[in-house]
Formats: structure tokens, sequence, C-alpha cells
């Protein structure tokens, strides 16, 4: 257990073969995405990535928990598959990782998967 913050670098985090980001990004504000993906790909840069966060357009499914858009009222946002995707492949050209996009739980024809997932490896 390391504290610290994931929009800075740290030379603790680097040199690991893999890295979860599970159910993470989401609580990170999107002017910092930038730090954080420096931090992550850029200064860790760990061989694999498993990056996972909430589908947005699955929450039609859901009762709007707190009168919000959201799954959780600390949520900063939620990406729906295509913009996932685009930040994912964006990350992946900006750092050289190949990246493979797939969906966590029963996929909805109209809505997708509940949880979207990028795995990123080092190319």
């Amino acid at each position: 257990m390391l504290h610290g913050a994931l929009t800075n670098r740290d030379r603790r985090l680097a040199g690991f073969d893999a890295a979860g980001v599970v159910e993470v990004i989401e609580h990170i504000d999107p002017p910092m995405l930038d730090a954080f993906a420096s931090a992550l790909f850029g200064a860790a840069r760990p061989k694999t990535i498993v990056l996972t966060t909430p589908n947005v357009e699955y929450n039609a499914k859901f009762e709007a928990p707190h009168g919000h858009r959201l799954r959780h009222a600390d949520h900063r946002f939620e990406w729906s598959r295509a913009e996932f995707e685009a930040w994912a492949r964006e990350m992946a050209d900006r750092f050289r990782y190949e990246l493979r996009i797939d969906g966590i739980g029963d996929s909805d024809p109209e809505f997708g998967p509940p949880t979207q997932m990028a795995v990123f490896t080092c190319s």
C-alpha cells in the first residue's frame, strides 16, 4: 500500500509488469486526465495495464441513484463506449501500447455491457 496521487509521477510505481486500474478513472476530474495518463502510461509504464470504467449508456437500465445521471455521486464523469474507445486509442497511440477493448458483464443489445475494459500492452 502506497500513499500518493495517481495524477503525479511517482518513481515507486515504475518497473512493474502490470497495473490494474479498476473503476478508478471516473473518480478523476477531467482536467487531470492528462496528468493521470502521463503518470501511468509515461512514468510508471507497466508492460500491461488493465483499465475498467462504467459504460454510461448502460445506466439507462438503472434507476438514477441520488437523482444523478451517473452511477455514483462521486463519479466526475462516465464515458459511452465510443468515448472510452476514442480515449483509449489516443492513449495507446501516444504512449505506444497495443490496445484491446472488451466489455465486462452481460451485454445488452442496445446499451452494451455495464463495464468497459481496455487492456494496454507495451508494443
